[in-house]
Order: C-alpha cells, then structure tokens, then sequence
C-alpha cells in the first residue's frame, strides 16, 4: 500500500534586515503610517526609531525609567508625527517625531496608575489599504543620544481622577486619537483621549462593577483591540480578551454588560487582532489553537469561522494586513505562522 507523504512547507524567507541595537529584550515593535520608521520598545525602559532604508538607528531615548521597561507601542495615522509608548510603570507617553529624531522629553505623560501584561490599543476604523509613501529620514552611523526621562520632566502630566467620564452617551469620534487599555481594576477595560489626555470611561462602569458582575470571574484582561465600525456613527467598539479564555464585545453607549461574550479557548486569551474591515478577527491564546471569527454588527454577536490546530501552544501576537489577504502569529515556540486570512473567511 503506497505510503502517504504530508506535503512540504514553504522554506522560511530570509529577513530583509537585522536590526541590532538594543540591549534588552524587545517586548514590543510597529511601523509608522507614513514614514519609513519601525519603532521599538524594549524591557530596558529604551525607545528606538528604526529607519527603514538604512536599516540604522535614527533616534533613541529612554522612555520609561527603572525596571518597568516599555511594554507596548504604536503608532497611526490619525496621530501624526506621534509615537506612543506604554510602560510597566503605570505610564503611557507620548512623543513627536522631529527631524532630529524623537523628542527629548514626552508631549505628555498619562498616568494610568493600570500595572498589568496587556498591551494598549488604538482605534482601528475602516479603511482602504494604501501603500506607504516613501520619504526621506536622516540617518547617520554614529550612536543616537539617549536622554533619560525624569519623573518630574517638564511635561503635561495628568492622573486618571482628571475628567473621566464615566458614562458612553455624547462621546463621538473618528477614533483617531483614542486609545483603550486594561483598567485599573483587572477586568475592567478604559478608554483614554490622547489629545486631551482624559479617561473617557471604563467598561464596565464603575457603577456596574460590583463584584457579581459577570467580568469578575474571567480574570485580569489580557488583550484589547478598539474600533469603530462603519455604521456605528463614530461610537467606539472594543473587544476584550480574558484569563479564562473568554472574550468580550463592549460598545461604549451600553456600558455595564457587554453585547456579546464568547470564549473560544480553554486556556488565556493572549492576543487578538481585527481586520482592516472591522468585520472580523482573529485571536490566540495559551492553548493549542488560533481562532478567526466575523462580528454581526446588526446583531451583536460573534460567528465561529475557522479554528486551525497548533503542534506547539501558544500564541503571544496576532496581527492582519490592511488589505485582509494575509494574518500573522507570534508563537511561543519563535516561530511566525503566516495564514491567508481572505480565504479562510
């Protein structure tokens, strides 16, 4: 009987470029929109700015201080010559890309007082993929000057008791300057107002989050993923993955329950991700699975499209395309899994 052979995987591409530099681990990395930059962040408090022609450093500063190290950045179109970083202290900061590189000090600093593993996420909304133009950045061989941050640096610094609102009614906007975190409370989401600085509410509120609220019992939130779908006038949507698996749909003019929950792993919930569309998703965990799912905005509810079994479990970071053809994974085990997300859906 003639033996069966699996089929042969693709050969993994060399990388592009090496990029050496730091001198701790990376915890976290995003392009910039618009400009040829790839910004880093890593357990040593360093934020870099990569130019992506050269392949060289063209601006470095230590961002947060201590052994709190910069957990997560980003970077988008509707924040302009503006990074973000997000720190294990309890920080989120934000700074202006001049043209000798990062600025010195922060535009301002928030102090989200949340100390927790998930990363931050800024507003997705609906949008046609359009190539990167390419534009020039200066770079040079010798080593960037890093400045190290001070507590006290002379920067808008603003506490999270300042105009927060705690309600989802009135509250519009593009989402190109807002950003959702994991709260205070370790099951509650927050959504910030970057230009203002403001926390602009907490799901659930706080007048709902008594302890026999349903998002007690699913643990600290671990993952989040904001964003406005094209037929909810500007209002901001938010999923929010948990401790036990679970994952939340929050809509922020019904804030005490969510609109739809569903847990589509048995162990963590690490990572998720929603595509250019902000119809659907994929997300990933602590178990042996990777899962894509589509959101029935008239409904409220998530569809199970297609769940792809892993030989090794764990998956630290997803992440789709802007053209929706193609979504990535970061595993535990070093590897990047590419799938063709238009297809499986």
């Amino acid at each position: 009987m003639a033996r069966l052979e699996r089929p042969r995987r693709r050969t993994p591409p060399d990388p592009v470029a090496v990029l050496r530099g730091h001198r701790a681990a990376v915890n976290d990395a995003c392009f910039h929109p618009s400009l040829p930059l790839l910004f880093s962040g890593a357990a040593d408090g360093e934020l870099r700015a990569w130019d992506t022609a050269s392949h060289r450093t063209a601006s470095s500063v230590w961002a947060h201080a201590g052994t709190a190290g910069v957990y997560s950045v980003a970077a988008g179109a509707g924040l302009g010559n503006k990074v973000i970083s997000q720190g294990r202290d309890g920080t989120c900061k934000c700074w202006v890309i001049e043209e000798a590189g990062l600025s010195r000090r922060p535009l301002l600093t928030i102090k989200t007082s949340t100390y927790h593993f998930c990363k931050m996420s800024l507003v997705k909304s609906p949008s046609t993929h359009s190539a990167r133009e390419g534009s020039s950045w200066p770079t040079s061989d010798v080593e960037p000057q890093r400045v190290t941050i001070e507590e006290n640096a002379e920067s808008h610094v603003v506490n999270t008791t300042e105009g927060a609102q705690e309600h989802g009614e009135g509250i519009t906007s593009s989402g190109q300057n807002l950003m959702a975190i994991a709260g205070q409370e370790s099951s509650q989401v927050e959504l910030w107002d970057i230009t203002s600085a403001r926390k602009i509410i907490s799901l659930p509120q706080s007048s709902s989050a008594n302890t026999d609220h349903p998002t007690k019992q699913k643990g600290l939130c671990m993952a989040v993923q904001a964003f406005t779908p094209s037929d909810s006038a500007g209002y901001v949507n938010i999923l929010s993955s948990y401790e036990d698996g679970s994952t939340l749909w929050w809509d922020i003019r019904k804030p005490g329950l969510p609109l739809s929950p569903v847990k589509y792993h048995s162990e963590s919930a690490l990572s998720i991700a929603i595509d250019g569309s902000c119809n659907g998703g994929i997300s990933g965990g602590a178990d042996d699975k990777v899962v894509m799912f589509t959101l029935d905005h008239q409904k409220g509810v998530f569809t199970l499209r297609k769940e792809i079994e892993l030989e090794r479990p764990g998956i630290a970071g997803t992440s789709i395309r802007p053209d929706n053809k193609i979504a990535a994974t970061a595993g535990w085990d070093h590897r990047i899994r590419v799938y063709n997300y238009k297809e499986m859906l």
